[in-house]
Order: C-alpha cells, then structure tokens, then sequence
C-alpha cells in the first residue's frame, strides 16, 4: 500500500467505538464469525482449515510472524463496518477531512512570483467534496499518485488558493512527502 492508503486506514480505524481483539484466540473466533465458517477464514489467511480449528481450541497460541500479521490485517479490514462506513458518510457530507503533512509544494504561477519548491508543513481541514472524493476513489482502489493528485487539488483550492480569492492562476505541484496524516 502507500501512504495515503495506509493514512485513510489508520484514519479509519480511529473511529472504532471498541477495540479489536488482541488475542490470535479471540482474532481467529471473529475471524471465523465473519467469515462465516473456518474454511472461509483459512482460504482467507492462506493457512489450513485444520490449523484453523487448532487455534480455536486454543492448541496454538502464538502464530508464526507473517501468520500474525495476516491475521491483525484481515480482522481490521473486517472490524466495525457500520461504525467506519458512518466515519466515512459522515466526512464525505458534513466533517471533511483534516489532513496534516509536511511535504515540498512547488508552484506555477504568474510571472514575478517565486516558484522554487520548498518543504511546508501544513493541517489543513479539506471540505466533505474533497473529502468524498479522496474516500471514493480509496474505495475504488485507486493508487496512491491518485490519491495524492485529489490532496493536492484540494489542498490547492483551500490552502493555497484561500476558496478562490486569491492567486487565481495557480498551480501546485505536491512532492517529496515526508509524512500525511489523515484524520475525519
């Protein structure tokens, strides 16, 4: 994955009203729930049904470190999918999206004006339009160039470009990310 992905994830787990199970025990019996069956839940970790039921009986305990993994990521990706898609609807029609980054913007604009790209650190609340789109297109599955073009756009519009009222032709160009964080 990549950073913005990676931010909109962690973003949405923020909202979680409970915790995730934090025993492989308690991950394999959610796991198992929604997947409705431990054949499922196998074919979903890439592990046998056998050593499914294993865990379940609590025969196994620690998992191997890639199984481990595997198995935090999946019951994440399957936690709370009414409290997230609410998170998600929420932002994209009423809350926006905060985004914190440091990063160099550079810039085409009118003559006179410097143009040299430097590193700034910015939060800045993106409005739900930009909000539903960055959401849409993660959902989508689109990569993380996209994701970043749709930041950069709105951040052009509301940071830089302050709603339209000012600098009416310019263009930034969002670069070198040190870090993006997300939050809705």
């Amino acid at each position: 994955m990549g950073i913005f992905s990676d931010s909109l994830d962690k973003a949405t787990a923020n909202t979680f009203t409970r915790p995730v199970p934090k025993s492989p025990q308690a991950q394999m019996r959610f796991l198992v729930k929604t997947a409705k069956g431990t054949r499922a839940a196998a074919e979903a970790l890439g592990i046998s049904q056998r050593t499914v039921e294993r865990y379940l009986k609590g025969q196994i305990k620690q998992p191997r470190p890639d199984l481990a993994t595997r198995l935090v990521d999946e019951v994440r990706r399957r936690w709370q999918p009414r409290v997230r898609e609410r998170a998600k609807r929420h932002a994209a029609t009423t809350g926006g999206i905060v985004i914190e980054t440091r990063a160099r913007f550079g810039f085409s604009a009118a003559p006179g004006t410097t143009d040299d790209a430097r590193i700034r650190l910015i939060t800045q609340q993106l409005p739900p339009d930009y909000a539903a789109r960055l959401l849409d297109a993660h959902t989508a599955g689109a990569t993380d160039q996209q994701l970043q073009e749709i930041a950069a756009e709105g951040l052009q519009e509301i940071y830089f470009k302050d709603r339209g009222r000012r600098a009416p032709g310019l263009q930034v160009a969002f670069t070198d990310i040190d870090y993006v964080e997300l939050d809705f």
